[in-house]
C-alpha cells in the first residue's frame, strides 16, 4: 500500500506541478498586464521581505520526520503523541512571533524599504505585508499536520490537496483582479487558500488518521536535541532565503520596483524548476529516514540516490535545454518585450542549480544521518559572498547583475564540494551516480542538434511556430530518451503506465 501511495504521490506531484506551470503560463501574463509592471514589482518586493519571517520556523518543520521515525520504532508509550504535542506548541509560539515581527516591520516600513516611494506605495505595501504575515502565521501550525500526513505516507491525499490548491488559485484570483482589487486581491486569495488547506489537513489528521497530541510529560531533553539538530537546517533555510529572495530586496532598495518585476519573471520560472525537482524526492523522505533509523545501509541509499537522480535528470534536462533554444521567444510572447532581460536572468538561475536539484535526495540523507552541519556552514559562507558580489553587480548590470551573483554562489557551493562530501562522508557512490547519467549522452547530443536546427528553420517566430517547435523537440527528446537513455526498469515503468492508460481508456469506451 505504501509503495502504491508513493507511486501515486509522484504522479499527483507531477500533475500538480503541470497544473501550476500551465496556469502560471496562462495566468501570470494576464496578472502582470492588469497590475502593471510597477505594482507587480511592488507585490514581489513585499513578498521578498515577508518571506524572511518564514525563517522563524528555525528548521523544525524539516526535522519532524527524523524524530518521528526514531520515536516510532522505540515502542515507548505515547512517544509519537508527545512528539506531536511538542511540535504543535513550538509552531504556535512561532506563529505568534511571526505576527509580532510582522507588525513591527509594517510600523517601520520606511526604514525597511527606504524613502524613495510615494505615500500610496507605502500604504499599499503595508496592507500587502499584513495579509502576507497572517498567511505565513497560519502556515506554521499547518506545517505540523503536513508533516504528520507525510510521516503516514498518505501521499494521495497530500498531493491531491496541493493539486487543487494550484488549480483554484488563478480561478479565484482573476475575478478579483478584473474587479480592480489589484495586488491586494492576490494576497487575499493566498490567505483564503492557506486557511482552507489548514482546516482540511486538520480534519484529515483528526478524523481519518486519528492523530493524537499529548501536551503532558514533554521531553525537554528531546527538545534540546531537536534544537541542535534543527539549527543547521535553519542555517540552510537562511541560505536558501538569501539566494532566492535577497536579489529582489536588493533590487528594490538599489534599483527600483521595475527591475524587481523583470527579475521576478525569471525568478518565477526558476521557482517552477525548483518545485519540479522535489516532486519525486519528497515522497521518499519517510523511506530514507526509515532506512537510516533501522540499518543505515549505504548501498540501499545509493541505489535510491541514483534511481531518483536519473528521473529528475530526465525531466530537468528537457526543460533546461528546451529553454535554452526556445526561452527567448517564449518570454517575449509570454510577458512582453519589456521583460527581454528575464530570459538571461532565468538561464543564470536555472543552469547552475540543475546539479543540486538532481541530487536533492542527498539533502534528506544528510538530515536522516545527522550529517548536514558541514553543508550548512559552507553554504552560509557562499550566501554571504552572494550578497557581497550582488551589490556591485546590481549597480553595474541591474537585475542581470543580481542573477550573476546568485549563479556564482550556486556554482561554488553545489559543484565539486557537495559531490566530494556525498562520496567521502555519506557513503554515496557518487562516481556510480555520474556514470549512470552518461546513459543520456546520446539523447542530449541529438536533442541539441535538433534544437539548433529548429532555430534556423523557424526564423521570425510566431506563437504557433514556437509551439510546434516545442512539441516536436519534446517528442523527439522522449523518443530518444526511451530508446537510448532509459534502463530496463525505467522502460518497464513507462510500459506499465502506458498499459494502464490504455486499459482505462478501453474501460471508458466499453461503458459508453
Amino acid at each position: 500500500m505504501k509503495k502504491n501511495q508513493r507511486r501515486a504521490g509522484v504522479i499527483l506531484s507531477y500533475a500538480g506541478q503541470a497544473v501550476q506551470v500551465l496556469t502560471g503560463l496562462l495566468y501570470t501574463p494576464v496578472m502582470i498586464r492588469i497590475l502593471g509592471q510597477s505594482e507587480y514589482g511592488l507585490y514581489q518586493f513585499a513578498y521578498s521581505i515577508v518571506s524572511y519571517l518564514g525563517l522563524l520556523n528555525l528548521g523544525f518543520n524539516a526535522s519532524y520526520m527524523r524524530f518521528y521515525s526514531r520515536e516510532k520504532i522505540s515502542n515507548k508509550k505515547d512517544a509519537v503523541e508527545r512528539l506531536n504535542g511538542m511540535f504543535m506548541l513550538i509552531f504556535l509560539i512561532m506563529s505568534v512571533a511571526v505576527i509580532a515581527c510582522g507588525i513591527l516591520i509594517v510600523s517601520r516600513i520606511e526604514l525597511v524599504i527606504g524613502t524613495a516611494y510615494s505615500s500610496y506605495d507605502y500604504q499599499k505595501i503595508r496592507v500587502l505585508m499584513l495579509l502576507m504575515v497572517v498567511t505565513l502565521a497560519v502556515s506554521f501550525p499547518n506545517s505540523v499536520f503536513t508533516c504528520i500526513v507525510t510521516s503516514q505516507e498518505r501521499f494521495v491525499f497530500q498531493k491531491l490537496l496541493v493539486f487543487l490548491q494550484n488549480l483554484l488559485n488563478p480561478f479565484l484570483t482573476l475575478p478579483l483582479l478584473l474587479l480592480g482589487y489589484g495586488s491586494i486581491g492576490v494576497a487575499l486569495v493566498s490567505l483564503f487558500l492557506t486557511l482552507t488547506v489548514f482546516i482540511t489537513n486538520m480534519f484529515f489528521c483528526f478524523k481519518v488518521l486519528k492523530v493524537k497530541f499529548s501536551f503532558r510529560n514533554l521531553q525537554y531533553a528531546l527538545l534540546k536535541e531537536m534544537g541542535i539538530f534543527t539549527f543547521y537546517i535553519f542555517l540552510n533555510q537562511v541560505i536558501d532565503q538569501i539566494n532566492w529572495s535577497v536579489d529582489k530586496y536588493l533590487l528594490g532598495r538599489l534599483s527600483g520596483v521595475v527591475d524587481v518585476a523583470i527579475y521576478s519573471v525569471g525568478s518565477q520560472i526558476n521557482l517552477m524548476y525548483l518545485q519540479l525537482s522535489t516532486a519525486v524526492s519528497n515522497v521518499y523522505v519517510p523511506q530514507i529516514n526509515k532506512i537510516v533509523a533501522e540499518n543505515g545501509n549505504d548501498d540501499e541509499l545509493t541505489a535510491l540516490f541514483i534511481k531518483i537522480g536519473r528521473i529528475q535528470f530526465m525531466i530537468l534536462s528537457l526543460i533546461l535545454t528546451g529553454f535554452i533554444f526556445f526561452g527567448r521567444p517564449f518570454v517575449k510572447f509570454w510577458v512582453g518585450v519589456d521583460y527581454n532581460d528575464s530570459y538571461l536572468i532565468t538561464l543564470l538561475l536555472i543552469a547552475p542549480v540543475t546539479i543540486p536539484l538532481i541530487q536533492n535526495i542527498g539533502i534528506e540523507i544528510q538530515r536522516a544521518k545527522n550529517k548536514h552541519k558541514v553543508r550548512s556552514w559552507v553554504y552560509m559562507f557562499i550566501a554571504v559572498v552572494n550578497i557581497l558580489i550582488s551589490i556591485p553587480l546590481i549597480k553595474l548590470f541591474g537585475p542581470i547583475g543580481a542573477a550573476i551573483g546568485t549563479a556564482i554562489s550556486m556554482i561554488l557551493g553545489n559543484g565539486l564540494f557537495m559531490n566530494w562530501y556525498y562520496y567521502k562522508n555519506l557513503g554515496i557512490n557518487i562516481l556510480g551516480f555520474w556514470k549512470s547519467l552518461f546513459d543520456f549522452a546520446p539523447t542530449l547530443i541529438v536533442s541539441t542538434i535538433l534544437g539548433v536546427i529548429s532555430l534556423f528553420l523557424v526564423g521570425k517566430q510566431s506563437i504557433i511556430s514556437l509551439m510546434i517547435c516545442i512539441i516536436i523537440y519534446s517528442s523527439a527528446y522522449f523518443l530518444l530518451l526511451y530508446f537510448t537513455g532509459m534502463n530496463n526498469d525505467e522502460k518497464y515503468v513507462v510500459k506499465v503506465m502506458a498499459g494502464r492508460i490504455r486499459f482505462n481508456r478501453m474501460g471508458t469506451d466499453s461503458t459508453k
